[in-house]
């Protein structure tokens, strides 16, 4: 269970245990078995290799048993915390104790690699034991905290899910640590605001697993804390006092995983002022900063508060200002779009509204795929929305994806997402289901009221909108109701049951239709969500999408790249709006992907010049050729060349 909110008080819904609900079959099957087979192993290999992520040494130089520097990233532990999650399920899933025993040997080597004082974070015991290093803590962007956040999660998973305690021990030791630093801080007023914090989830989900309330009372004095920093910055969202916040800025990985914490935390202890801050900024967000696709953090380097000379901060994968969107330089990193589906989880826990999973699906299925090659092999750090022939500047990340990157933050995060899916296909209340992410899929439920049930899913999705629901195998036969939730992009469809049918339009979208059922044995709910391609146009103020088009069908962004039209560049075809769209299939590095196929509009220049600045305009001329659009998730799979979302149109 990601947030075990069961207990409370300020959550409406919980999550299913883990092992509750399992995909059988189609897209999300695939794609978590890919991961489980081919993704996590070849992440072990990288965090195992020396010339690579050089994790597992540190532990063990850590530990004694052997010599030598840190190598790797900064956050390199927590990288591997994470990775350790997605072990765990993979494990579960794929029934291979092998890959649990390994674990158990990972978790002592940490054990041993832990200071008795509770104190881990390879980089600085390795340094003060080499002589390299005088201290700890001594700075924020040496992400301690941040991996000891990932600690606790981590080992919060592996007691719910094996019923060990010795990843739990060690996790334990690790907070008692921060709890006497974060009290000597306190005392002295020098408080420093940990960046990522990864914490603020991390010690409230100990507080979940053990019913200790003192991690909570920690959790809850490190956000107070926040508003203790002196000279605070909007990297870290700390300038301003937490309750004073009303957009979100700074660094993308750092807002959404603050807002997860502090949602929480508000689940915990129901403070309505920073429930406020979370609608506003959440508002702010959905409405004029985050891409199609879902990803957030649109900049490599931002300027915030932007336009204020007297108080400009620079920032790294920056939310930029409202409407800041760009598409060949969107930096959109992973770990940011990974985090704003852990906050928008977190925000449906406590109320349960069809906004917050519209945006998890829409992450998901687009930004977060996209991150990784459809082998499972290969990431990208960041994520474009438009990939041109050549650029006259450069990228700090290549513009392809590849095996192994310095800051390696990204593919364990991803990993752990995807095997623990399955667990954003339900929530369940007293006596409600709530469905999430759609997909092919059987869950065995126990309610509060008693019901006992599995529901079986059959559907197609995301390919296709008809979803089946059945109630099999009932234990104890209790009225339950279905909460079918409709996305905002379904303006047409059907809801089916019990003889009756309900038709669903503009009024239904974004919304959860009840289905109210008496008799569990023999149920059975159909959900048809209509799926017509649709084209999509940005609001008027993200210049770089002035008169252009995207294109999507259900929950899905597509796009184009070079073998999908026969031209020298993508930039001379036009969407044909008035063209028929047909569904057809490939295969693409293996795996079958549904396609759009239609005719576009390609452009012929009269005595234009690719390399000109500015040119007279002296007509075009335009011809009909064939063009495939494929998904946004299946891009960068086949040769190097162009890519584009958003494209012109023309009648």
């Amino acid at each position: 269970m990601l947030a075990d909110t069961r207990k409370s008080k300020y959550a409406k819904v919980s999550g299913a245990e883990y092992d509750q609900i399992k995909w059988t079959g189609g897209f999300w099957k695939d794609v978590v078995e890919n991961c489980a087979e081919s993704t996590v192993p070849h992440l072990q290999k990288m965090f195992e290799a020396l010339d690579a992520g050089h994790v597992v040494e540190n532990f063990r130089i850590c530990a004694g048993e052997k010599s030598g520097e840190f190598g790797g990233s900064d956050f390199g532990d927590g990288d591997f915390y994470k990775w350790m999650e997605s072990q765990l399920y993979s494990a579960e899933q794929l029934q291979d104790q092998s890959r649990l025993d390994k674990l158990d040997e990972y978790i002592d080597l940490i054990g041993r690699a832990q200071e008795e004082d509770g104190y881990i974070s390879t980089k600085q015991i390795i340094g003060m034991r080499n002589g390299t290093r005088e201290g700890r803590l001594g700075d924020i962007n040496e992400f301690e905290v941040y991996n000891m956040g990932h600690l606790f999660t981590s080992a919060c998973l592996y007691k719910r899910i094996t019923g060990k305690e010795n990843f739990l021990d060690i996790a334990r030791k690790a907070a008692d640590f921060l709890e006497n630093m974060y009290a000597e801080a306190e005392k002295k007023g020098e408080v420093q605001t940990a960046v990522c914090p990864s914490h603020y989830m991390g010690l409230i989900e100990m507080y979940r697993t053990t019913g200790e309330k003192k991690y909570l009372d920690l959790a809850h004095k490190a956000i107070v804390l926040r508003d203790s920093v002196k000279e605070g910055m909007d990297d870290n969202q700390d300038r301003l006092p937490l309750k004073e916040h009303e957009k979100i800025i700074g660094h993308a990985v750092r807002a959404t995983y603050l807002y997860a914490g502090v949602a929480d935390l508000y689940a915990e202890e129901g403070d309505k002022d920073y429930l406020d801050v979370l609608h506003k900024v959440w508002k702010n967000m959905v409405n004029t900063k985050i891409y199609l696709t879902g990803g957030v953090g649109a900049l490599y380097n931002g300027a915030s508060p932007y336009g204020d000379f007297w108080n400009h901060q620079l920032i790294h994968q920056a939310f930029g200002y409202e409407y800041q969107l760009p598409n060949v330089t969107a930096y959109n990193e992973t770990c940011a779009s990974i985090g704003l589906v852990m906050w928008a989880y977190r925000m449906f826990l406590i109320e349960p509204k069809a906004e917050y999973f519209d945006v998890i699906e829409r992450a998901l299925l687009n930004v977060n795929l996209a991150a990784v090659s459809l082998d499972g092999k290969k990431f990208f750090y960041e994520n474009m929305l438009r990939r041109a022939k050549k650029l006259e500047y450069k990228l700090i990340w290549p513009l392809t994806r590849t095996e192994y990157l310095i800051s390696y933050c990204c593919p364990p995060n991803l990993a752990r997402m995807v095997t623990q899916s399955g667990e954003y296909a339900y929530t369940v209340s007293t006596d409600s289901v709530y469905t999430g992410i759609y997909g092919e899929c059987d869950a065995a439920l126990t309610l509060e009221n008693g019901a006992s049930f599995t529901l079986k899913q059959k559907t197609e999705y995301p390919y296709n909108g008809k979803i089946i629901f059945e109630f099999e195998n009932v234990i104890c036969d209790k009225p339950v109701t279905l909460n079918l939730r409709i996305p905002k992009w379904a303006e047409s469809g059907s809801i089916r049951a019990g003889g009756e049918e309900r038709k669903l339009d503009k009024s239904t979208r974004e919304t959860y239709q009840a289905v109210h059922i008496e008799t569990l044995a023999g149920a059975k709910v159909e959900l048809e969500l209509d799926m017509p391609v649709r084209f999509t146009m940005a609001h008027p103020m993200v210049e770089e999408d002035s008169q252009l088009i995207a294109v999507e069908k259900g929950p899905l962004v597509y796009c184009m790249e070079s073998p999908d039209a026969d031209t020298d560049t993508l930039d001379d075809i036009c969407i044909n709006i008035h063209s028929t769209f047909k569904d057809g299939k490939m295969e693409i590095q293996g795996r079958e992907i549904g396609v759009l196929e239609t005719e576009a509009y390609q452009i012929v220049h009269e005595e234009y010049d690719p390399d000109e600045l500015y040119q007279s305009f002296t007509g075009e001329k335009k011809k009909i050729i064939p063009v495939r659009l494929i998904p946004y998730f299946a891009w960068d799979n086949r040769e190097y060349g162009e890519m584009r979302i958003w494209m012109p149109w023309r009648e």
